[in-house]
C-alpha cells in the first residue's frame, strides 16, 4: 500500500541523504478503510522519525465515515447510526471522509525547513498546507480563501453573502514528524456531510469542485496537487 521503506543499516552518510532526498507520492486506488490509514501513516511517521524511510505524500479515497478528532464536540455528531464513527488523535473537531473526497496524508520530517516551511514551527506549517490547497485551487480557476479562526480552505460567493469550506486540515505530529493531512472536496456527496457538524462551524456549509463546475477527476486534482506542492514546500 505505501512505497517499501529504505534500510540504511544506520550508515551515517546513508541517513544524511534520506533525510535529504525528494518527498515521495503515493497513490492507492480503490477505498482504504481507516484503521489501515492510520496504522500505516504511524509506522511511517515512527520510521522516518529515525532516519529509515523517506517523507510520503499519500494520496487515497477512504469509505464514507466520519472521524472525530481531539476537540470533537459530541453534540456535533447529529448522526450517529449513517456511517462508522472513528476516533482520532488528528487535531480539530467532526469531520467527513468519503468517495470523491481526495484525502492527501502527508508525513514530513519538520525538524527540517521545507521550501517556505519553517522547521520546528506547528503555525507555518498548518500555514502552508492551507497554501498548498489555494495553489491547487487555482490552477482550476477557483479562488480559495483563508479565514481568521478557521482552519481550511473557503470559497466565496460574494454575490450571495455565503461562504462554503471545500478542503479541510488536521494534523498530528510525533517526534516532529507530522502524519494526517488534508482532504479535497472533488466530487463526494454533500449531503454526507449533514451526519455531523462539520469542523464545529454550523454557520457555514460545504462544497466541492464539482458543485462549483469544475468537472476534474481524480487524477486531474492529483496533478493539481502535485503541482502547487513544490511552489509552497519545494522539491
Amino acid at each position: 500500500m505505501l512505497d517499501r521503506s529504505l534500510n540504511l543499516a544506520g550508515a551515517e552518510a546513508e541517513l544524511g541523504a534520506v533525510r535529504a532526498a525528494p518527498v515521495g507520492w503515493a497513490v492507492s486506488p480503490g477505498r482504504i478503510a481507516y484503521p489501515n490509514a492510520v496504522a500505516a501513516m504511524e509506522a511511517r511517521a515512527a520510521t522516518i522519525a529515525v532516519g529509515q524511510a523517506g517523507e510520503l505524500i499519500w494520496l487515497l479515497e477512504h469509505p464514507p465515515l466520519y472521524t472525530a478528532g481531539v476537540s470533537a464536540k459530541p453534540a456535533d455528531l447529529l448522526d450517529a447510526d449513517r456511517f462508522p464513527v472513528f476516533a482520532s488523535a488528528r487535531g480539530g473537531q467532526y469531520t467527513y471522509h468519503g468517495p470523491g473526497q481526495r484525502v492527501a496524508y502527508v508525513m514530513l520530517d519538520l525538524e527540517r525547513t521545507h521550501g517556505s516551511v519553517r522547521a520546528r514551527d506547528l503555525h507555518c506549517y498548518v500555514d502552508g498546507l492551507e497554501e498548498w490547497l489555494i495553489r491547487a485551487l487555482d490552477q482550476f480557476g477557483i479562488r480559495g480563501e483563508r479565514r481568521v479562526g478557521r482552519v481550511g480552505v473557503w470559497v466565496a460567493d460574494r454575490a450571495a453573502g455565503t461562504e462554503a469550506k471545500i478542503g479541510a486540515i488536521g494534523v498530528r505530529v510525533t517526534r516532529w514528524v507530522s502524519w494526517h493531512g488534508v482532504s479535497l472536496n472533488v466530487d463526494p456527496v454533500l449531503d454526507h456531510f449533514t451526519g455531523i457538524v462539520p469542523c464545529g462551524i454550523r454557520a457555514h456549509g460545504v462544497t466541492s469542485l464539482h458543485a462549483l463546475g469544475v468537472l476534474a477527476t481524480l487524477e486531474e486534482t492529483d496533478l493539481a496537487l502535485r503541482g502547487a506542492w513544490t511552489t509552497v514546500f519545494g522539491s
